[in-house]
């Protein structure tokens, strides 16, 4: 029997109902037979990073996010550009875990989905790769004129879309079992 890949994904937007979040769930959708995915798209709900807080005085939604990422397989974040950057919610987020090895050699899918997208995505691989995060260019997706390819019911409409979706899917569960048998060979 194989075990399910544990995901956990990242919703970057602050808006309900937003693109990226409808490209989350059709990657849970794509991904049903190999994949547990937990989306995570309250963002705004965690309290603001704070360093004056030591490890002891750490919130308890930032605790329980920690277990989470360290606790997932791999972490697929899909986020907006916002004033070319990543929205602050996503900031905060990768902001209490630089402390931490949550993210060190976790394999992780970025995707970009805005009307352009450029410098928010160059933003976040250098943000993923200071944390030491496993990002490959195969698991780093840019989707421009995402208004364009998503409908108002969060329906995919643009098949070249579905497509690197598709494929983006199968390298970044690629990575993560190549993770496991290097791990499972160590032993």
């Amino acid at each position: 029997m194989v075990t399910k890949i544990n995901i956990l994904g990242i919703c970057g937007s602050a808006s309900p109902n937003s693109a990226n979040l409808s490209l989350l769930k059709y990657l849970v959708d794509l991904g049903k037979a190999e994949l547990i995915m937990e989306i995570l798209d309250n963002l705004t709900e965690l309290p603001h990073f704070q360093t004056t807080l030591t490890e002891n005085n750490v919130p308890e939604k930032i605790i329980s996010l920690r277990k989470k990422i360290d606790k997932a397989d791999g972490v697929i974040i899909c986020s907006p550009e916002y004033v070319f950057s990543i929205p602050s919610g996503l900031k905060n987020v990768l902001e209490w875990c630089v402390s931490t090895t949550v993210f060190s050699e976790k394999p992780v899918g970025l995707i970009t989905a805005s009307a352009s997208g450029i410098k928010g995505h160059e933003e976040l691989k250098l943000i993923m790769e200071t944390i030491q995060a496993t990002c490959k260019e195969e698991t780093s997706l840019l989707i421009q004129g995402i208004k364009g390819k998503v409908n108002s019911a969060g329906e995919i409409t643009d098949q070249p879309t579905k497509n690197q979706l598709a494929l983006f899917l199968g390298a970044f569960i690629h990575s993560i079992e190549g993770k496991r048998n290097i791990e499972n060979k160590n032993f």
